[in-house]
């Protein structure tokens, strides 16, 4: 008779970074949704973060997939939306010195080791962990913001694709 044993179970493999994108508005929020938003600094329509892939962010980002479009981060997307949308005190822009001063590395080499799991964001002092970007070149997809992705919208999961529509915002 076997015996199975899961030490592990709710340890999973830290896979992927995601990339939450908020699409819609503030106005008619539902308390609980707003809270979330609060609560993971997406605070205006286009405002950008990066969280990991852990159940409880997955569980907030159930409560606001109405409102969020969300989807696997890419290193090369990420090295882009560094080095032109970050954003220090004063809202000046996050330059290569700067983060060469503080954490003793270049984009690329934080960029490696945000992808492994070795840095965040917040390890750069001062540096805000969210992103403002511009609303996408050629506007979101032709179901509007209403609608989910899989339906031809803008809202909920799309996976790989939302590298395409960070570089179309950040542009």
């Amino acid at each position: 008779m076997e015996t199975k044993t899961n030490n592990n179970q709710n340890a999973e493999p830290k896979t992927a970074k995601i990339a939450v994108i908020r699409v819609r508005g503030d106005v008619g929020l539902h308390p609980r949704v707003r809270t979330a938003f609060r609560i993971l600094k997406l605070y205006k329509k286009n405002y950008c973060i990066i969280i990991n892939n852990s159940p409880s962010l997955i569980g907030t980002l159930k409560t606001i997939k109405d409102h969020v479009t969300f989807g696997e981060l890419d290193k090369d997307t990420f090295l882009k939306l560094l080095e032109k949308k970050a954003r220090l005190p004063g809202d000046e822009q996050l330059t290569e010195e700067y983060l060469k001063q503080k954490t003793k590395m270049d984009f690329k080499q934080f960029t490696d080791g945000f992808f492994s799991f070795k840095t965040e964001l917040k390890d750069v002092p001062g540096m805000k962990t969210f992103f403002r970007l511009h609303p996408p070149i050629g506007g979101f997809e032709r179901g509007g913001i209403k609608k989910g992705f899989a339906e031809g919208g803008a809202l909920d999961y799309r996976g790989k694709e939302i590298n395409r529509l960070i570089l179309r915002m950040i542009n």
